[in-house]
């Protein structure tokens, strides 16, 4: 009669023991401390606040690499222009000194038809330096023929609104540029270039005259030009910075979260398999204490 107790208690005891057995085995599978945050107890509403500043990091990190991106995009094609307007200007020059143009007239077609690409270049579909009217291309004219009866002002479709993005807790970055700020006093440089009509190898001192002008305005469209992608080149290293400084910040709260959530998986197999000794030995008390009768003691 006494083993009757004896027996309840150690079902209990074994049902307790495959409880902790089962946890473990989970926090084994799952690598995490407990299967919910209801579970952590006192860390629970430290972790939630950690979770939500990290993902508030990861968002600024991954807006910040996209706006590196755009600014990365926008450098490249300001690039191209100014290496073609470079080349242009040379050349215009070397005319301007010799009083010959041969293939100038190639050369300026050639150079109209990069800036106008560069200008109404896009990133997924979406132009880069059309403001907010990204879905117009901004700047107009379709040949260097075409840019003598189109005056500036009508030779930019994009608005004055420059993109901008969060990139650090209220912080807002404006990145974007526009073809008018980049172009404008280039565009008056093609426009006069196009007024002079087809130039022949041997310009007119008139013509002549037109392509020194020319010059000049190309000199001050590059000092805009310069202007503009010395701004990026800012804007640049400062999203660059904050997005290293918003990786950083998540790296503390991943190490955080992890501390409080992860379980420690070396701590876990050893506690594993002393519950699983523990459970044993459970198994090998009871066997022997249900073979045990009053009769092996009456005889």
């Amino acid at each position: 009669m006494a083993t009757v107790p004896m027996q309840r208690t150690l079902f209990e005891s074994i049902a307790f023991s495959q409880r902790r057995l089962a946890e473990t085995q989970q926090q084994l599978a799952t690598g995490k401390k407990a299967p919910d945050f209801a579970s952590l107890g006192i860390e629970t509403m430290r972790n939630l606040s950690a979770r939500t500043l990290l993902a508030r990091q990861e968002a600024h990190a991954a807006v910040g690499a996209r706006v590196g991106t755009t600014l990365a995009l926008v450098d490249t094609q300001i690039g191209g222009i100014e290496e073609a307007m470079n080349d242009l200007r040379t050349k215009l020059l070397e005319a301007s000194a010799t009083g010959r143009a041969e293939g100038l007239q190639e050369l300026a077609e050639e150079t109209f038809q990069r800036f106008r690409t560069a200008l109404n270049s896009d990133e997924g579909g979406t132009f880069l330096f059309a403001g907010s009217r990204t879905d117009t291309a901004p700047f107009v004219p379709a040949s260097l023929a075409a840019s003598a009866g189109v005056p500036t002002a009508n030779a930019f479709a994009n608005d004055n609104v420059e993109a901008s993005a969060r990139v650090a807790e209220g912080y807002d970055i404006a990145y974007g540029t526009t073809a008018s700020a980049l172009g404008a006093g280039l565009y008056d440089a093609f426009r006069t270039l196009a007024g002079i009509g087809p130039i022949p190898d041997a310009p007119t001192p008139a013509q002549l005259a037109a392509l020194g002008q020319a010059v000049g305005q190309i000199n001050d469209g590059m000092k805009s030009l310069r202007a503009v992608r010395a701004e990026v080149g800012r804007r640049q290293a400062q999203v660059e910075s904050m997005t290293d400084r918003a990786a950083d910040r998540a790296l503390i709260m991943e190490r955080l979260v992890a501390r409080n959530e992860d379980a420690d998986m070396a701590e876990v197999a050893s506690t594993l398999t002393q519950q699983q000794t523990t459970l044993q030995a459970s198994y090998t008390v009871f066997s022997r204490l249900s073979n045990l009768s009053l009769v092996n003691f009456l005889r």
